[in-house]
């Protein structure tokens, strides 16, 4: 006796994950990807796709209206959103769990547009009561061949403060988010679902696989400054409100997907070293390291402190005249 094969068209950008999502609904026999309007289940990943959307200066929104309505057949809605709907506070909870309030950063646009994504959504759900949606929000996602820029942006600025520590951090590998859309549309999995390896991983060690410099005490300006060289000669101008995400925890939980029978099969640490580019500074040794980042960054702190000094004496200039 064979088993129905579910009838299904996946919405991709240029992620990689609609590849990953299709080659294993393939492999399992269980679906097959059909054209909008012969498709049980709809599964959206272009609000994802945050680099598209911003080369093209779209809204997470763009398209998902229209999608919904070249579905009529449709009775599932996969959508991976993602965990940056919880916001980044220093008084969230450790970690996050689903039924958390979203409080995104204001300042930051995507993550404010993927929480009216996940309502649009939830609105075509509740026009019938034979539809179930699932929502997925995975933690910052890489992978050595679809780490996005955003990813890469935010991986960047984790753990890198140099006079304070920063929160931990999460890494999922892009493969890992793929088996959870293929559960999703298996077992049409009804609600929302954080996507998330075990634990997460501490400041120190995030710094260390990044091959950071030594960490030193520094004024609050000067930090700031070196923090604010750092982002723009590394990764390029930073979205507005990003930031806070590299600053304040969003952890999240990953229990209620593991109860459904989600596995990651990669780890936080993993994640981060694949989907990241090694750095000529990781090949040198410990003790030749710390020569050269105590030399590089007494120089970047001396250029600093005469700037300030010089505007500190042209003021005092001024305020004699």
């Amino acid at each position: 006796m064979t088993t129905a094969t579910i009838p299904v068209w996946v919405n991709d950008g240029t992620s990689g994950l609609g590849a990953r999502v299709l080659r294993l609904l393939a492999s399992g026999d269980r679906a097959t990807a059909v054209e909008p309007a012969d498709c049980e289940v709809l599964v959206w990943l272009s609000a994802y796709d945050a680099d598209a959307r911003a080369s093209r200066r779209e809204s997470a929104l763009q398209g998902l209206t229209a999608a919904l309505a070249d579905c009529p057949q449709a009775h599932h809605v996969v959508l991976v959103s993602s965990a940056m709907v919880y916001g980044a506070w220093v008084n969230n909870p450790v970690p996050l769990t689903e039924d958390a309030a979203l409080r995104p950063d204001v300042e930051f646009a995507y993550a404010r547009q993927l929480g009216a994504v996940e309502q649009l959504v939830d609105g075509w759900r509740l026009d019938r009561p034979d539809r179930t949606v699932t929502v997925l929000r995975p933690v910052i996602t890489m992978a050595a061949d679809g780490t996005s820029g955003l990813a890469s942006a935010l991986a960047a600025g984790m753990g890198q403060r140099l006079s304070e520590s920063d929160p931990p951090a999460q890494f999922l590998h892009l493969d890992d988010l793929a088996s959870a859309v293929v559960l999703g549309v298996e077992q049409r999995l009804d609600g929302v679902y954080n996507v998330a390896p075990d634990g997460w991983v501490q400041s120190e060690r995030v710094r260390a696989l990044a091959g950071g410099v030594p960490r030193l005490k520094l004024p609050d300006r000067v930090s700031e400054a070196i923090t604010g060289l750092r982002w723009r000669f590394q990764r390029g101008p930073i979205p507005p409100g990003l930031r806070s995400y590299t600053r304040s925890p969003w952890l999240v939980a990953n229990d209620r997907l593991k109860a459904v029978g989600w596995r990651p099969t990669v780890t936080n640490e993993q994640a981060y070293v694949e989907g990241t580019e090694a750095k000529w500074w990781t090949m040198v040794s410990p003790k030749r390291r710390q020569e050269l980042s105590l030399g590089g960054l007494a120089v970047v702190v001396l250029g600093i402190t005469l700037a300030v000094l010089r505007g500190v004496r042209r003021a005092h200039r001024r305020r004699s005249l």
